[in-house]
């Protein structure tokens, strides 16, 4: 602003300005430099965590869940609210599992006789919230028939199945466990906490919510039992009746057939 001095008068006098509207996103610069910054922040760290893998686990594989991943990399970093060390320590666990378990042999053909019995599967539609629905039939799980590691397998197929079914932006999946029918000849505390073991480890934060859909009495102790196994994730459990699955989470149209209201 200049001023120039008025000698007739002996005070300054401000000059005229001329002023000119500015960018507006000149408001948004500090908002939009801390974005900026985090994401280079968690770039680096991605970069870190790849170099330190490559460097002290060599032998694991590459590629798509590889220790290269930067996509898997940065997923676990925010499960480990980016410590790099913690975020080797699981990532290692999790693509050495992966590596054992053959989850990339997985296909529709080597889990098809077992899920032709129509314990679980991946329904069609996405749920309101646009998030995948992954749906088990608890009176179709038979653990004194089925072989433990072929229902494993199937567990695993589906969950890699639903999360190629999020839609950008998106990155949770959403669990069912229908309860109806379930009987003491169904209970498998063993499958139960290996389908929780696995979200927790191989899978973090992937599984926004999971319905247990008009558990029956005697479900109730079993859950006593199988509540500490959980850990935190028993915060995610919500046990409700069909109507919540109904009005609360599908529409009309995208409703799984096995929760429509039957007509006589």
């Amino acid at each position: 602003m200049a001023i120039r001095t008025c000698l007739n008068l002996g005070r300054p006098q401000i000059a005229p300005v001329t002023l000119t509207k500015s960018p507006s996103r000149n408001c948004k610069f500090s908002v939009q430099s801390c974005s900026l910054s985090s994401n280079q922040s968690h770039k680096q760290l991605v970069v870190e965590v790849k170099e330190k893998l490559g460097r002290d686990y060599h032998s694991l594989p590459v590629g798509k869940n590889g220790r290269d991943d930067e996509e898997m990399i940065l997923w676990f970093l925010k499960d480990r609210k980016f410590s790099v060390d913690e975020a080797v320590s699981k990532l290692t666990k999790a693509i050495k599992w992966r590596e054992e378990f053959k989850v990339s042999e997985l296909s529709e053909e080597s889990v098809k006789s077992i899920a032709d019995t129509g314990k679980a599967y991946v329904h069609d539609s996405l749920d309101v919230y646009g998030k995948p629905v992954l749906i088990v039939v608890a009176s179709k799980h038979l653990p004194a028939v089925h072989e433990p590691v072929e229902d494993e397998k199937l567990c695993v197929f589906l969950i890699e199945k639903a999360l190629r079914k999020l839609a950008a932006g998106k990155e949770q999946i959403l669990g069912i466990i229908d309860l109806r029918g379930f009987s003491t000849g169904n209970a498998d505390l063993k499958f139960l906490t290996f389908l929780f073991d696995v979200f927790y480890y191989y899978y973090p934060k992937r599984l926004d919510q999971v319905l247990f859909v008009e558990a029956p009495f005697i479900f109730k102790p079993i859950w006593q039992v199988a509540k500490p196994l959980l850990r935190s994730y028993t915060s995610l459990v919500r046990f409700c009746p069909v109507e919540t699955v109904r009005k609360e989470y599908f529409t009309e149209e995208t409703l799984p057939a096995s929760f429509r209201e039957k007509t006589l």
